[in-house]
C-alpha cells in the first residue's frame, strides 16, 4: 500500500467545484484520478464514487434520471464516463432541472472523447482540468527521493513508488502492453498493436525532435495523413506531446514543424530498454530526455501558460517559451551540472525579449547568469 502523496492540484479541483456544476478531471489512465477525488470525498458532506468499468455500478445507473434524483444532495463521481456516452445529455438536463455547484466530478483518460461530448451538451456547465503523472515537486518529501529515480521511473505513481526498478521497468512494459492492446481498441480504434508499438517507438529515438511525418511514413509504410493521425491519437491519450513553435514577428525564417516527446520519461526509456540510471548516462538519448522530464514538469505546473518552442532555420533556438498575455518567460534545459550555453541560444533570447530566463540543469544551487537570468535545478523552479 502506498502512502498518499498530496497532489498540486487539489485546491483548483475544489475552486472548479464551487464554481461549476460539473468538473472534468482529464488525465492518462493510472495517473492518479481516481485516488485523488477520493481522497478529497471527506470534503463533501455527501459523495458517491462510481466506476462505470464495474458492472454494479453501471447496473445502478440503468435508469440514470432516477438515481441522480435520489441524490441530489450528493456530489457524484462517475470514473470512465466515455464508456457510457449517453449520460452526458442525462447530466445537461440534471443539471438544468436544479443548478448546484460542485455537483458532478466526471473523470477520463481519453481527452478527445471527453471534450468533444463536453462541449455538445455541458457548455457553460463544466469545468475541465489536467492531471499528469507526479511531478518532481509533489514527491520531493517521499522517503528516499532522489531526482535521477523520478527521472528514470517517471511519474506514474506505481512506477515511482515501485520497491526496485526492476518492478518498476514490469510496470510500465505492462502499462504499455495494455493501452495499446485494450485502451485504443476502448476508444474505437482498430490499430495493430505492433504497429502503433513501433510508432511509439520511433517517437522514443526521436525525442525532442521535429515530427517528420513523411521521414515516418515511409519507414512504416503508411500514409502521411495516417502517420498525423496516429500521432494525434497518442497526443489525445496523453501518451504524446507535441510542442508548436513561437513565431515571433521577425523577418527570420522560423521552423514550422511541431516537436515531439514522450510525456512521461519512465516510459520513454522502457520503448528505448534503458532499465537503470547507468544505462541512460550513457546513452546518447540522455539530453533529450531530460528536456522532456523539464518541459512535462513545467507545462504540468503551468497550466495557465501556453508553451512553445523557438528555432530558426540557422539554429538559433531555445528549449521552452511560455507565454501568458504579454509575458513570457523563456526554458532552457541542460542536462548537465556545468551547463554551456550557445551563441545562438542568446540570439533567440534577443528576439524573444522575455521577462526572464532560467536554465534548468541537474545543479544543486541556482546561481545568476545575467540579468533576469539564472541557472536554477527542477525543483526550485517549479516551487
Amino acid at each position: 500500500m502506498h502512502e498518499f502523496i498530496h497532489r498540486d492540484i487539489e485546491q483548483t479541483v475544489i475552486q472548479h467545484l464551487k464554481t461549476f456544476p460539473a468538473v472534468a478531471i482529464l488525465g492518462p489512465r493510472q495517473s492518479g484520478k481516481s485516488t485523488l477525488v477520493k481522497k478529497m470525498a471527506s470534503r463533501f458532506s455527501s459523495f458517491l464514487y462510481m466506476d462505470l468499468q464495474n458492472r454494479d455500478d453501471l447496473n445502478r445507473l440503468t435508469e440514470p434520471t432516477l438515481f441522480f434524483d435520489a441524490n441530489e444532495k450528493a456530489t457524484i463521481c462517475l470514473d470512465e464516463i466515455r464508456l457510457v456516452p449517453h449520460l452526458f445529455s442525462v447530466l445537461r438536463s440534471i443539471i438544468d432541472k436544479q443548478r448546484r455547484n460542485g455537483r458532478f466530478i466526471l473523470l477520463g483518460s481519453a481527452s478527445r472523447d471527453l471534450i468533444q461530448q463536453t462541449s455538445e451538451t455541458l457548455a457553460g456547465r463544466i469545468g475541465l482540468l489536467d492531471l499528469s503523472p507526479f511531478n518532481c515537486k509533489e514527491v520531493q518529501g517521499v522517503s528516499q527521493f532522489s531526482l535521477n529515480k523520478f527521472w528514470l521511473r517517471g511519474g506514474f505513481p506505481d512506477s515511482f513508488l515501485a520497491p526496485t526498478d526492476d518492478q518498476s521497468k514490469i510496470w510500465r512494459e505492462n502499462y504499455l502492453r495494455t493501452y495499446l492492446e485494450r485502451d485504443i481498441p476502448q476508444l474505437g480504434f482498430q490499430i495493430p498493436a505492433l504497429q502503433l508499438m513501433r510508432l511509439l517507438q520511433m517517437c522514443a529515438h526521436n525525442q525532442g525532435q521535429l515530427l517528420n511525418a513523411s521521414k515516418l511514413s515511409g519507414s512504416m509504410g503508411l500514409t502521411h495523413p495516417t502517420i498525423r493521425r496516429y500521432i494525434d491519437l497518442l497526443e489525445q491519450t496523453f501518451i504524446v506531446r507535441t510542442l508548436q513553435p513561437y513565431q515571433a514577428n521577425v523577418k527570420k525564417r522560423l521552423i514550422k514543424s511541431p516537436k515531439v516527446y514522450i510525456r512521461d520519461t519512465g516510459l520513454l526509456h522502457r520503448l528505448l530498454q534503458i532499465d537503470n540510471f547507468n544505462d541512460l548516462m550513457g546513452n546518447p538519448v540522455v539530453g533529450a530526455s531530460w528536456e522532456g522530464m523539464v518541459i512535462e514538469n513545467v507545462i504540468s505546473n503551468k497550466q495557465d501558460w501556453t508553451p512553445f518552442f523557438y528555432r530558426t532555420a540557422t539554429g538559433d533556438e531555445v528549449d521552452l517559451v511560455l507565454v501568458q498575455g504579454r509575458k513570457k518567460i523563456v526554458i532552457e534545459c541542460k542536462a548537465s551540472t556545468a551547463p554551456q550555453l550557445s551563441k545562438g541560444f542568446w540570439n533567440a533570447i534577443d528576439v524573444i525579449e522575455p521577462d526572464k530566463v532560467f536554465v534548468i540543469a541537474p545543479v544543486e544551487k541556482s546561481y545568476p547568469l545575467k540579468k533576469n537570468a539564472v541557472v536554477c535545478n527542477l525543483i526550485d523552479f517549479l516551487t
